[in-house]
């Protein structure tokens, strides 16, 4: 993301802020705060609970002890609800000393959406009222353009008010209509592109950060709702007239879009705009050269007589198109092509730069949709806004599956599932992803009534239900068109290795592809009206399963020889998936599924991949290796877990003791993938997650193997006390083998202690504890003192440094005395001074079995440090480390 430059505010620019605000009357602030309040709500929830009581104690504006107690009782939600609507009710002096302390909690908390509030309120308050009142009333138009703009919104109300999903095959063979406020459900739409130079797969990227944001980074996470799109962008010091917003496929564009233009439709959003023109690039496809003035009268032919009058106040007019990945003509908007005239004809792109430039109709707006892949192939610097849609976050992702489902216990039991899996649901955030789950799960619960107990494990699993289930209620007499499905995999092949989505006749003709039976409308739909009729896969996933699945149905050694190298060697990571999937289907157990309709699938193939993985992993895994591509090692990784070759792994890397991750980002998919291997393997001697970035969601995924591993790093990855409870799952493991732990340079607190000595009590194989750099000091850091203090402790390694002890705990440490298996001790950079000297000196001349211990930065005076070292005399068995 791009980062803001953050400013100091002195107390000089809060008296001046406060001063800018105090002109605006009563009824202005009410707006105002009105205006911004889903932004100050979406502020409150990403405050840490050391600025919620700065923010609320800054110049005593409401008592902070009764609204920390709501907050502890209903939930950040209720509480930021309930002290927003007092503050608005509590008078003007309130409302500015709060919007004062907001102002002043930048420095501690410079969240993007705090900084733009600010500063657009800065910048524009003079004009927001207006701005406010314009996109709630929209403009006074004359009699013969109201006209035309009734007839726009009814027109657009009867194109957008439904939202058609798609049924599961054999349910019904038509699409499910429901009306779009029923059924839609908010994306997570953000600033920045934050993957375009990615090389990994879209999908991959777009979920691991997605995962990423679900951690503690929110802070830094400027989310822009529909209605903010539009608004002053503080990053461009602006209000923006072109907009782009990216996205993966299926996480929702379209449907973002169309729930736009039903708001706007139906004076809910935007009214500043009287006239909004709504185009898909697909639809566009079959016009090679044409006028900005014909592309609006053949979609909206009604405008005809009234479009030069339309056209004369361009500011009241917004263009979407949507879909820019799906338009077969490459855009530049960087041309210099001149084009001012929008009744001249030219090219499609001409017409669309021309608009982004504002070389034709200056002063409109225009919003843009398109895949990131497609992005990274274009100039964007002309948009004055970028933004990503991630899609859903796991509250939207739980009221998906209750949509689908209907039913709250079949709903919860089915998300219980997929949340335990977490393949599948690093995909949830995509919304047409959670419908092929939900399709799945809603047959396997069918199929399981029916006393089968098959659930899908991986996502090649759960597509090869999600085509098992189409072929069960297409095929006549237990067979299908073999010959079909070879030419659809043929083609959605030829697609993926050529980024393409969107399918001409002309497409389905050269691959053979029959457009009659029911069984291809299965995978493919069609849009567009005849002759310009354009298909595209449901989901790319669909597609790139498709692809790997046809090298099973007609096996060619060459031709997948060919597919595997070319798949791993594309460096923007479209092979990714597809090489998991074509990975998947060589477990005999994944691809039976479909021999009742297709027969068996080609075991030759299946030799012929897994041979491909082993010289794959004799090449990247060897991470012992100098500058070895990390990502390439879990690329194979993530291969092997789609396989569930446990013996594949267990024969190519068992030898390979040490794994070594660190200073690597693990995405959270990442240790799923890397729980399969070590569930594989068994013993491994280290596990280095030295700052991996590992947080709650990706720990949890690879905790319930992590005790099989000896020797284990989880230095620098920001722990927090509410992660020690996984910890302790993993020591108290019946068959724990940790002989050496760190959890240095981590925010544990005191509050960790309690859990963390109850879990060392319990192992019996520790040997090494690294706890340094941590913030333990409190009462119940002894708790834990007492434990590793415990004659029958096996701990001989114990790091405490910098752990904030002051003088008084020198005292508690003596009581390390007992443990007569310590050998290593190093309490450096803390406060013991010279009051816990002496307690330090008697540890020293005590303790017969330590060999060191390291007592450097101390806060010891000279005198002080000569007597520790004099101490060596005494015990000269014992190192004693300045």
């Amino acid at each position: 993301m791009e980062e803001l430059h953050q400013k100091v505010i002195t107390d000089a620019d809060a008296q001046q802020f406060q001063q800018q605000l105090a002109q605006y009357d009563d009824h202005q602030l009410h707006t105002f705060y009105d205006y911004f309040h889903e932004d100050l709500i979406y502020i409150m929830k990403s405050l840490d609970p050391l600025s919620i009581q700065k923010l609320l104690s800054f110049q005593n504006i409401v008592p902070v002890e009764q609204y920390l107690s709501i907050k502890k009782q209903c939930g950040t939600c209720r509480f930021a609800e309930k002290l927003f609507e007092d503050i608005r009710g509590a008078g003007k002096d309130t409302m500015l000393g709060f919007w004062k302390s907001l102002f002043v909690l930048q420095n501690d908390h410079p969240h993007p959406n705090l900084v733009g509030m600010l500063n657009e309120l800065t910048n524009t308050g003079d004009i927001l009222e207006q701005q406010t009142n314009l996109d709630k009333n929209g403009y006074n138009l004359p009699q013969d353009l109201t006209a035309c703009q009734i007839q726009l919104r009814k027109n657009l109300l009867e194109k957008t008010e439904n939202l058609e999903e798609h049924r599961a095959p054999g349910l019904t063979t038509e699409h499910e209509s429901f009306h779009i406020t029923e059924r839609y459900l908010d994306v997570i739409v953000v600033s920045g592109q934050h993957f375009r130079t990615h090389s990994r797969h879209e999908l991959i990227a777009t979920g691991g950060i997605h995962e990423h944001y679900l951690q503690r980074v929110q802070s830094n996470l400027e989310r822009i709702s529909p209605n903010r799109l539009f608004r002053w962008c503080h990053r461009k010091r602006c209000v923006p007239q072109t907009v782009l917003v990216s996205g993966v496929p299926g996480v929702g564009k379209t449907t973002l879009m169309q729930k736009f233009v039903y708001d706007w439709a139906n004076g809910k959003l935007y009214q500043r705009f009287a006239f909004v023109f709504f185009f898909k690039f697909r639809d566009l496809n079959n016009k090679d050269e044409l006028s900005l003035a014909q592309m609006i009268i053949d979609e909206y032919p009604y405008l005809h007589n009234q479009l030069d009058k339309i056209f004369q106040e361009p500011k009241k007019l917004l263009f979407i198109l949507d879909g820019l990945d799906e338009s077969k003509n490459q855009m530049d908007f960087k041309s210099s092509q001149s084009y001012t005239n929008p009744h001249s004809i030219e090219t499609l792109n001409v017409v669309v730069s021309s608009l982004v430039r504002q070389s034709v109709l200056p002063g409109c707006s225009v919003l843009i949709t398109s895949r990131p892949t497609r992005l990274a192939m274009i100039e964007t610097s002309g948009f004055q806004r970028l933004s990503e849609i991630m899609g859903f976050f796991p509250k939207e992702r739980e009221t998906y599956f209750l949509h689908f489902f209907r039913d709250y216990t079949m709903a919860e039991k089915a998300f219980r599932y997929v949340r335990e899996n977490g393949m599948l649901y690093t995909f949830c955030y995509i919304p047409s992803f959670c419908w092929i789950i939900c399709t799945v799960l809603s047959m396997c619960f069918r199929a399981q009534e029916a006393k089968s107990t098959w659930t899908p494990k991986t996502v090649t699993q759960l597509f090869v239900s999600f085509v098992s289930n189409i072929l069960a209620n297409h095929c006549q007499e237990w067979s299908v068109d073999k010959e079909l499905l070879i030419s659809i995999g043929k083609m959605a092949e030829h697609g993926v290795n050529n980024h393409i989505l969107s399918f001409t006749k002309d497409d389905l003709e050269t691959f053979s592809v029959d457009t009659f039976p029911h069984v291809t409308t299965s995978f493919l739909m069609e849009s567009g009206q005849p002759p310009h009729v354009s298909y595209s896969f449901l989901h790319l996933t669909i597609q790139e399963f498709m692809a790997a699945l046809v090298h099973y149905l007609d096996y060619s050694p060459v031709r997948l020889q060919k597919a595997l190298e070319e798949a791993k060697s594309y460096k923007d990571g479209r092979g990714e998936i597809f090489l998991q999937f074509i990975s998947g289907l060589s477990d005999s157990s994944t691809r039976s599924l479909l021999k009742p309709y297709v027969g068996d699938l080609s075991s030759s193939a299946s030799k012929h991949v897994i041979r491909f993985l082993q010289l794959s992993m004799n090449q990247d895994i060897a991470l012992q290796i100098p500058d070895i591509d990390i990502r390439e090692v879990l690329n194979v990784f993530a291969c092997l877990a789609e396989s569930r070759n446990k013996a594949l792994v267990s024969s190519s890397i068992g030898s390979t003791r040490q794994l070594n991750f660190s200073e690597f980002h693990l995405s959270p998919l990442d240790c799923t993938v890397l729980a399969f291997i070590l569930q594989s393997c068994k013993e491994t001697e280290l596990l280095d997650l030295t700052k991996s970035y590992i947080h709650s969601e990706g720990l949890e995924r690879v905790a319930s193997v992590l005790h099989t591993v000896t020797n284990l790093s989880l230095t620098e990855n920001n722990l927090r006390d509410e992660d020690m409870p996984c910890i302790s799952s993993i020591l108290t493991h019946p068959q724990c083998r940790i002989q050496r732990l760190s959890l240095r340079c981590n925010g544990l607190t005191e509050e960790s202690c309690a859990t963390l000595s109850m879990a060392v009590k319990e192992n019996k194989t520790l040997r090494d504890l690294d706890l340094s750099r941590n913030k333990l000091s409190g009462k119940d850091f002894n708790k834990l003192l007492k434990v590793i203090s415990d004659p029958a402790c096996s701990i001989k390694h114990l790091g405490l440094q910098e752990i904030k002890l002051t003088p008084e705990y020198a005292k508690s440490l003596l009581s390390l005395t007992n443990n007569t298996n310590l050998t290593h001790l190093n309490i450096s950079s803390n406060f013991f001074g010279d009051t816990g000297y002496p307690h330090i000196q008697k540890l020293i001349l005590e303790h017969r079995s330590l060999k060191e211990i390291k007592v450097k930065m101390n806060d010891f005076s000279e005198e002080t440090e000569k007597n520790l070292q004099q101490l060596q005399t005494h015990r000269p068995d014992v190192a004693i480390k300045f």
